[in-house]
């Protein structure tokens, strides 16, 4: 009874299995069953002594006491204890479900003396400071819900448990880590001249695009190229038919957390959100697409395949771009770096040397050895990363 899933007797009883409803009532007050199961097989064992006591004693004398009690401990202990309740551990439904109605009844048969007996015993753990009415916490933390994921094997798809381990990593990250930063955002200057708008719309690969006026910090809209397409049919593109378009942008603070932003997408029926820091400045876009990739994979390709961000070496280093994320690193290699704040590759090196390095320069972290190959302005274009192990 004791060895039964508690969350399949749950699931089970939910689903209105009367043998699982009967043993999760009998598990709801457990002292009670283990009283009533204890009465029980105390008087049984207890008979069983003193029949096997009286007929030694009259076949062997006094020696009969010694071996009477060498004898039944034996028999109890193989024939009684330790094999069927370790047969019955291994298949604890098997048993119990069966066992459920006998134990009913005898718990309502012998509920005066259950009722005494858990009187009394009651009354010593509360003088050993425990509380006997307290319930077991059935409640999983997510750390634990993790384990019992990692740990389904093939009662999970490969695919479905990765997907719920994502869903569960959702709150350990927040939308800097997967937002496209400020200088890798392609956006559109509202007051560029009409040429160099349509040339941009015609070169974009984007559904969606932030338009900005003079400076990005000034991000005036969102451009559907759905809405886009609509005013090129009608044959009127002016900047104001264009700005009369663009949806107004939604933004998100830094430090939000996926599973938050996810939540707000689907408050707002948006897809994008423009993420700034503490003082308004824009730091970066995150889109929906971005939170879901988290969840369910690239919908693209490896990262290693097509991705110019990771370029693997025969010699198992690989040639990482400075913009590419912490994440998409650790996903990409396997690899996890110690840091406080660092969010991407850059970040990381400038954390760790506290000044902007030059071309060659070479430092080590933890089990790993880092190169800088390319300086682009006041960051880190690409490095070279490998393992010391």
């Amino acid at each position: 009874m004791l060895s039964l899933n508690r969350y399949r007797l749950k699931h089970l009883s939910k689903n209105k299995h009367k043998a699982a409803i009967r043993s999760a009532e009998l598990l709801q007050r457990p002292e009670r069953l283990i009283g009533m199961i204890l009465i029980g097989n105390n008087l049984v064992n207890i008979l069983a002594s003193s029949i096997a006591t009286v007929i030694a004693m009259r076949l062997f004398g006094d020696a009969g006491i010694a071996i009477a009690t060498v004898v039944l401990t034996l028999v109890i202990l193989i024939f009684a204890e330790v094999t069927p309740k370790t047969f019955a551990a291994f298949y604890p439904e098997k048993f119990a479900f069966p066992a459920s109605g006998p134990l009913k009844v005898l718990l309502f048969l012998l509920t005066p003396f259950v009722w005494f007996l858990n009187h009394i015993t009651n009354f010593i753990l509360r003088l050993l400071g425990l509380n006997p009415n307290k319930q077991p916490d059935d409640q999983l933390s997510v750390a634990e819900l993790r384990s019992i994921v990692d740990e389904a094997g093939d009662l999970i798809p490969d695919r479905h448990q990765g997907m719920l381990l994502n869903i569960l990593d959702l709150e350990d990250a927040t939308i800097e880590d997967i937002m496209v930063p400020k200088a890798e955002t392609y956006a559109i200057n509202i007051n560029d001249d009409v040429e160099v708008i349509l040339r941009q719309l015609q070169e974009c690969a984007f559904t969606r695009l932030p338009v900005y006026e003079d400076d990005i910090d000034n991000i005036i809209g969102i451009l559907h190229m759905r809405s886009l397409g609509k005013l090129l049919t009608m044959g009127s593109f002016t900047k104001a038919a264009f700005r009369a378009i663009l949806r107004e942008p939604v933004f998100a603070p830094e430090g939000t957390g996926l599973h938050i932003q996810l939540m707000n997408f689907q408050k707002q029926k948006r897809r994008m959100a423009i993420v700034v820091d503490e003082y308004g400045s824009i730091m970066g876009l995150v889109t929906l697409e971005d939170i879901l990739e988290e969840i369910v994979g690239e919908f693209t390709s490896n990262l290693t395949e097509d991705s110019d961000d990771f370029e693997e070496q025969e010699d198992g280093s690989y040639i990482i771009q400075g913009s590419a994320t912490l994440r998409d690193i650790t996903k990409a290699t396997g690899w996890e770096f110690p840091s406080e704040a660092a969010k991407t590759l850059n970040g990381l090196v400038l954390e760790q040397l506290e000044s902007l390095p030059r071309v060659n320069t070479t430092f080590e972290l933890n089990e790993f050895s880092f190169k800088i190959l390319e300086i682009d302005g006041n960051m880190v274009a690409k490095a070279r990363i490998y393992t010391l192990k």
